[in-house]
């Protein structure tokens, strides 16, 4: 029987107005606590997102011999130990539900003389690891895994004692696998080069230029001399537009909403969402107004604008993939979403095609699964019902925003999932019902 924190009914509501800050971004958190571990001397970061995911990151690095000081909640302190300077841990490392530290974290262990099993919890053992392990390998590192692709992954020395620097192409887009080989090409001899047909998340390129770490970054291609020192450094952390992104879309569904977001991160790799807002009918203003360790911030403003009918391509999935939910649950407020080309979801904390789907019709939507992708059509309001939130929070955050135009009220299980990322959420959102 679920426990009574995992279910969360949500009401119907007219419209959305407030101002508020989200969290942490949860990507750039994980890529600086990794770089500050490896890093020389102590890192002062602040803002680090207060998610399981990154806790999750912490933990790991702990394991490891990394000093980790807690200032306040979203503050930490971190003592690095330098590239290869981790130590043996007493026991398997548990990135618990975070597939970002456990691949991630590959690349940063491979190159070390350490023998280290990481492991995660039931949905993260189901998840690929095969595309991250290839490339890795490739660098004269040494993975073993399940069927050669799930975890646990178990990690040994180097076969040659040390990495050599690949020029690997991505098979498929994939921020997590280029991320995984930039931080072991740090670590390697010779220069690694990453090369991306279709541009993804960059938080990794500009959190090692924030470290001191040079690299060469265009058109598709990035390089990475193996054997640079990162240097300690402050750094303040974004607000995570991922997040950010639930809440936006909750305001373009409603007539009359206006929601502002303050100290969000604008990396132009991160707000695709914005730009499928405006194509279905939102209004939306964008305001930078600071930029730390490359990553730019600022205000966003989200207002209903109307809801029309979009398609989401190929092209487009991999700056989008996680706000994908979200826009699934905007169009069962009116309008139409046909996405395709997003086979990637099936591979996250849940079968994102698969349980969205589900989880919509269960509350009366009139949407329908594609092998690579999804429908939604908002020909019908929402009656209300039950959805199963299949323990993945951005799909337990994309039914409380369907949830907001439906007829009756609706009752999510599996809820505290949002924890993983955002565990505010439902408290953010009550705060603003006009």
């Amino acid at each position: 029987m679920p426990s009574a924190n995992s279910i969360v009914i949500v009401r119907p509501t007219a419209r959305l107005r407030g101002t508020l800050q989200v969290p942490g971004d949860k990507s750039v958190s994980h890529r600086y606590a990794m770089l500050a571990a490896l890093a020389h001397g102590v890192s002062r970061i602040s803002g680090y997102a207060p998610g399981a995911d990154c806790a999750a990151t912490l933990d790991c690095l702990r394991a490891l011999g990394v000093a980790v000081r807690h200032e306040d909640a979203a503050t930490i302190e971190i003592s690095g130990r330098g590239p290869r300077g981790l130590l043996q841990p007493t026991g398997p490392l548990d990135a618990r539900n975070s597939g970002t530290t456990m691949r991630l974290l590959s690349g940063v262990l491979v190159a070390h003389a350490l023998e280290v099993e990481l492991v995660g919890d039931a949905s993260l053992s189901r998840r690929p690891m095969r595309r991250v392990i290839e490339p890795l390998c490739r660098m004269g590192g040494r993975i073993a895994a399940a069927g050669g692709d799930l975890p646990p992954l178990r990690i040994s020395p180097p076969a040659h004692g040390v990495l050599s620097g690949i020029d690997y192409e991505l098979p498929v887009a994939s921020a997590q696998v280029k991320s995984a080989i930039l931080l072991a090409g740090l670590q390697a001899q010779g220069t690694t080069v990453v090369r991306e047909g279709v541009p993804t998340r960059d938080h990794t390129e500009r959190a090692l230029r924030a470290f001191g770490v040079e690299l060469d970054a265009a058109a598709g291609r990035i390089s990475i001399r193996g054997g640079q020192r990162p240097l300690a450094c402050a750094l303040k952390i974004p607000g995570d537009s991922s997040s950010a992104a639930f809440l936006g879309v909750a305001a373009a569904a409603l007539p009359g909403s206006e929601v502002w977001i303050t100290g969000v991160g604008l990396n132009p790799t991160r707000t695709g969402w914005l730009d499928v807002l405006e194509r279905a009918g939102a209004r939306i203003d964008r305001d930078v107004g600071g930029d730390t360790g490359g990553e730019p911030s600022g205000t966003i403003v989200v207002r209903h604008g109307g809801l029309g009918a979009i398609r989401v391509e190929s092209a487009e999935v991999p700056g989008i993939i996680d706000e994908l939910p979200a826009l699934g649950a905007l169009a069962t407020h009116g309008g139409e979403i046909h996405v395709t080309g997003a086979s990637e979801l099936r591979a996250k904390e849940s079968d994102r095609i698969t349980a969205l789907v589900t989880g919509l019709r269960a509350l009366g939507a009139d949407a329908e699964e594609l092998r690579d992708g999804f429908i939604v059509r908002g020909s019908r309001r929402l009656a209300g019902g039950t959805a199963d939130a299949a323990g993945d929070h951005r799909l337990a955050m994309a039914f409380a925003i369907a949830a907001l135009g439906a007829r009756e009220a609706c009752t999510i299980t599996g809820a505290d999932a949002v924890g993983v990322s955002y565990p505010g959420f439902f408290r953010a959102l009550e705060e603003l019902r006009a």
